[in-house]
């Protein structure tokens, strides 16, 4: 079981390394070349950079994925193709994507979309809470106990 991270704009990065030192986990974070970064990682962690074009982390992040990896995203399609490849998928605020509700997901976003298209605001994503971190740490934790 390896870890993916749509890392372009996740908050729990840092949880996701706390939780797996010590566990013979690879984690990947895959980003974009706009987000290139020169921190270092531990050994266990690979940063993967590819082209700043549209859907191009998840595309990379779904050629890379096997059935029971867990992938870490806010994206809904990201995280459809993720249940269709029967990886675990979670999102940054702690909950577990299913393929039960996903279609009903990507019909909010794809509604969504079009109010904006057609010049109505809508909301962006609020700050990360304290208990949105914890719901996630809580979530991981369970998913690499299961999956190990």
């Amino acid at each position: 079981m390896e870890i993916y991270v749509d890392a372009d704009a996740c908050p729990v990065v840092d949880t996701i390394l706390e939780e797996v030192i010590g566990k013979n986990i690879t984690v990947h974070l895959v980003r974009s070349y706009s987000h290139y970064s020169h921190q270092d990682y531990p050994s266990f962690v690979k940063v993967t950079y590819v082209d700043t074009g549209s859907d191009a982390v998840d595309y990379r992040i779904i050629g890379m994925a096997k059935a029971k990896d867990i992938i870490v995203t806010q994206d809904y399609g990201l995280a459809a193709l993720g249940l269709e490849k029967n990886c675990y998928v979670i999102h940054h605020i702690g909950f577990l994507y299913s393929k039960k509700k996903i279609d009903q997901m990507l019909e909010e976003r794809h509604l969504k979309a079009k109010a904006r298209k057609a010049g109505l605001r809508t909301k962006g994503p609020k700050k990360l809470s304290n208990d949105q971190k914890e719901s996630f740490r809580h979530q991981l934790r369970k998913l690499i106990q299961t999956s190990c």
